[in-house]
C-alpha cells in the first residue's frame, strides 16, 4: 500500500492526471475520469495505477518468454524518452516516422533495412574506397537517411509480440497494423482517445514530458526484470545440463571400467580352460606310449621263435 501511495505521489507530482479540455473528450473515457476542473477533464490516477500495473505485468510476462515490444512514439516531447528506455532493454523502436506497412508488409521492410546495414559495412570495410567522391557522399546520405527511419528495428528479424505507444490517436496506423496482425498493444491513453482499441489502457497525460517519462520507466522496469529473470532460468537449465553431463561422462567411465574388469576376468578363464584341456592331452599322449610299450611285446616271443 505504501508503494501505491508513492508512486501515486510521483504520478501526481508528474502531471499524469491532466487531461483535454472536455469539449475534446471521448465518452468512452468516462469510466477513468475523476472530474472535471476549469474545463480540463481530471484522470483518476487510482485507474491509472490499476492499468499501469496490469500492463507492467503482461510486458515482464512477454520478455520473460523471450519475444520483442516495440516502442512507438513519433511525438516531438516523447521521441528521446522513449528511444533511451527502448534501448536500455535492447528493444525496437520507432520515433521518427511510422512507415506504412512496417508491420504488415515486414518484408519489404526488411529487405531496406539489410540495404542500410550493407551500405554501412562497405563503408567501414573500404570497399567504396574506389569509388568517386560522389558516389560515396550518396550512398552515405542514403544510409543516413535509412537509418533515421529504420536504425531502431534493425536488429528486429521479425514482427514483434507486443506494440508499446505514446498517443494512439497520433499512431492510429501502427495501432490499426498491429490489430490487423493479432499483435498485443499497450498505450498510453489521453481523454480525447477511445480506450477500447487498446489491450491495455493506461489512462494518463500523452503530451506532458514527466507523464510519458515515468509511465515509460515504470514498464521499462518491468520488462527489464523479466530479461533478468529470463537470464537466471537460462543460466541454472545450463548449469543442470552440465550436471547431467558430468554425470553421464561418470556413468560411462564406470561402465567401461566395469566392462574392463570383467574381460579381464574372461581372458583369466580362458587361459585356465585352455591350461586343463592341454593337461586333459597329456594321459592321451601316455596311452600313445603304452601302445608303443605294447607293440614292443611280441619281441620276446620273436626270440623264442629263434630259440627253436
Amino acid at each position: 500500500m505504501e508503494d501505491n501511495k508513492s508512486l501515486h505521489q510521483q504520478l501526481l507530482e508528474a502531471g499524469v492526471h491532466f487531461g483535454h479540455l472536455k469539449k475534446k473528450w471521448n465518452p468512452k473515457m468516462l469510466p477513468y475520469i475523476f472530474a472535471e476542473k476549469n474545463g480540463i477533464h481530471i484522470i483518476d490516477l487510482n485507474k491509472t495505477i490499476d492499468g499501469l500495473q496490469e500492463a507492467a505485468a503482461a510486458m515482464k510476462s512477454i520478455a520473460k518468454s523471450g519475444k520483442k515490444i516495440m516502442f512507438v512514439a513519433t511525438k516531438k516531447q516523447s521521441k528521446e524518452i522513449v528511444a533511451e528506455a527502448a534501448a536500455k532493454v535492447n528493444m525496437p523502436f520507432v520515433t521518427e516516422r511510422w512507415l506504412g506497412g512496417m508491420l504488415t508488409n515486414f518484408q519489404t521492410i526488411r529487405k531496406s533495412v539489410k540495404k542500410m546495414l550493407s551500405i554501412e559495412k562497405m563503408l567501414t570495410d573500404g570497399t567504396l574506397d574506389s569509388v568517386t567522391k560522389k558516389e560515396r557522399l550518396t550512398l552515405t546520405r542514403s544510409k543516413d537517411k535509412m537509418e533515421k527511419v529504420l536504425g531502431g528495428i534493425s536488429q528486429m528479424g521479425r514482427t514483434p509480440a507486443a506494440l508499446f505507444i505514446v498517443d494512439i490517436s497520433h499512431e492510429h496506423i501502427a495501432l490499426a497494423e498491429a490489430k490487423r496482425l493479432g499483435i498485443t498493444t499497450f498505450a498510453m491513453v489521453d481523454t480525447n482517445s477511445d480506450p477500447t482499441k487498446v489491450d491495455f489502457a493506461v489512462p494518463s497525460n500523452d503530451d506532458a514530458t514527466k507523464s510519458i517519462a515515468i509511465i515509460t520507466n515504470y514498464l521499462t522496469a518491468a520488462i527489464m526484470e523479466g530479461l533478468q529473470e529470463r537470464a537466471t532460468i537460462k543460466d541454472s537449465d545450463e548449469d543442470g545440463e552440465e550436471v547431467v553431463e558430468k554425470s553421464r561422462g561418470l556413468d560411462m567411465a564406470d561402465e567401461d571400467g566395469e566392462g574392463g574388469r570383467k574381460g579381464g576376468r574372461g581372458r583369466r578363464a580362458g587361459g585356465g580352460a585352455a591350461g586343463r584341456s592341454t593337461q586333459g592331452n597329456r594321459p592321451g599322449g601316455g596311452t600313445g606310449a603304452g601302445a608303443n610299450r605294447g607293440g614292443g611285446a611280441p619281441r620276446p616271443g620273436g626270440g623264442g621263435g629263434g630259440r627253436r
